[in-house]
């Protein structure tokens, strides 16, 4: 007989949109979890995850009642993961709750305080520091392979605000707007590469169509308590595309199409609330956002994220990374390292095990401190000053993924011996 500890993680799934049933292919290859139950009020959303073998549910409740069910995956609505959270803890399951996990930093601080209480696991995602190159450029910072890390700089034009969208999703009073949701991300993924500890943020965010009257933009500078800078720039209004900087490759590794403002183009056939959530869902026609999360074979792009070293920059390539050294520009190749959904349910088997060697970074604590930035980012730009941070937490040991280090090492290799 299979030991209790080793049996797989039963998953339950709440919330039935795009981002919940876009973990399903990773569950599907995944040893030690498995998706036994899913939870959407929409009818269609049920039918279609009951096709999965699933048991499907109307309702949170019912879901949690399930003795088939040891965790949940919280991807319903924002202004609800305080709720579900809170519900799934009192069931006695285990969390993991999407970004942005909560709409305001009081709920999030609930949660961690929830999780605590009741003794169950909460992590947050999926984010981008899952993701194989963000890990690596991490490895290459820890090494000290290229020298200190001196600056981090990220830059993504996308066309967020005109797929379609839940109106949650365009109100800043309930997680909505690209600071709180897309902020997530990148705050992630630079809080990863250095190290966890951000000291403070300037920024302005940007509303400027008053037809989707939410953050559209924003632009922000940050420095870890080390002094290291960081510039950050997010635009989602479907106008210079990313994709001129990052080969074609969208954010899940896909290649896309050349095609211009196809979001825009989508969204202006639609004359109601009710049909942008049709085309959300993909019943009134193809989901932009579905698109967006398609798996692709090449490595992920979060737009342009350029790491600064005293030896060398860094930059994701199609297929690894590229290390532009003092002398040399190297490939470094990722094949084989695991994609970020895939160590997203490491993360949470490691946790709910209380494996000894697993890894467990995206903890509640980690996600509340994602979470202050994108806060302090919207109170910074309403007060025009910078907004120290305190709720910030360290990068915990990470793999040391030493055949990357010994790649990149070769960019300076041969470099001139310093005078």
């Amino acid at each position: 007989m299979t030991p209790a500890d080793q049996l797989p993680v039963r998953l339950g799934i709440v919330g039935l949109g795009p981002a919940g049933t876009s973990l399903l292919p990773y569950v599907q290859g995944h040893p030690d979890v498995v998706v036994t139950a899913g939870a959407d009020p929409d009818v269609r959303a049920r039918e279609a995850f009951a096709r999965s073998g699933a048991a499907a549910y109307a309702t949170v409740a019912e879901l949690l009642a399930s003795a088939d069910v040891d965790a949940v995956y919280v991807a319903s609505p924002t202004p609800l993961h305080p709720e579900h959270v809170r519900l799934g803890f009192e069931a006695g399951k285990h969390v993991v709750v999407e970004k942005p996990m909560a709409p305001s930093l009081l709920d999030a601080e609930r949660m961690v305080a929830d999780a605590a209480r009741h003794d169950r696991v909460l992590l947050v995602g999926h984010s981008q520091s899952f993701e194989a190159p963000v890990r690596a450029m991490r490895a290459i910072v820890a090494s000290g392979v290229l020298g200190q890390l001196r600056a981090v700089n990220c830059w993504y034009y996308t066309d967020w605000m005109y797929r379609p969208r839940h109106p949650d999703e365009l109100d800043a009073a309930k997680g909505g707007g690209v600071p709180m949701r897309q902020g997530a991300h990148h705050v992630d993924i630079i809080r990863f590469l250095g190290g966890g500890l951000l000291h403070s943020v300037r920024g302005r965010v940007g509303t400027w169509d008053p037809a989707r009257r939410t953050a559209g933009a924003y632009t922000a500078y940050l420095e870890f308590e080390d002094g290291t800078p960081v510039t950050a720039f997010y635009s989602g209004y479907d106008h210079f595309p990313s994709t001129e900087f990052t080969f074609g490759i969208g954010e899940s590794g896909q290649q896309l199409g050349s095609d211009y403002a196809v979001a825009r183009g989508r969204l202006a056939q639609v004359d109601s609330v009710e049909g942008e959530l049709a085309l959300k869902r993909g019943t009134g026609g193809v989901s932009r956002q579905s698109e967006m999360l398609r798996s692709g074979d090449r490595q992920p792009f979060f737009g342009l994220v350029i790491l600064s070293c005293d030896r060398g920059d860094v930059r994701v390539s199609p297929d690894g990374l590229t290390v532009y050294g003092d002398t040399n520009k190297v490939e470094v190749s990722l094949a084989g390292l695991r994609v970020g959904r895939q160590l997203l349910l490491d993360e949470l088997v490691a946790a709910v095990r209380g494996d000894a060697g697993g890894v467990v970074t995206h903890d509640g604590p980690w996600g509340l401190a994602n979470l202050e930035v994108c806060d302090a980012l919207t109170r910074s730009s309403e007060q025009r000053r910078e907004m120290p941070l305190r709720l910030q937490v360290p990068l915990g040991p990470q793999p040391l993924l030493d055949d990357v280090v010994q790649q990149a090492a070769a960019a300076v290799r041969t470099a001139p011996a310093q005078v």
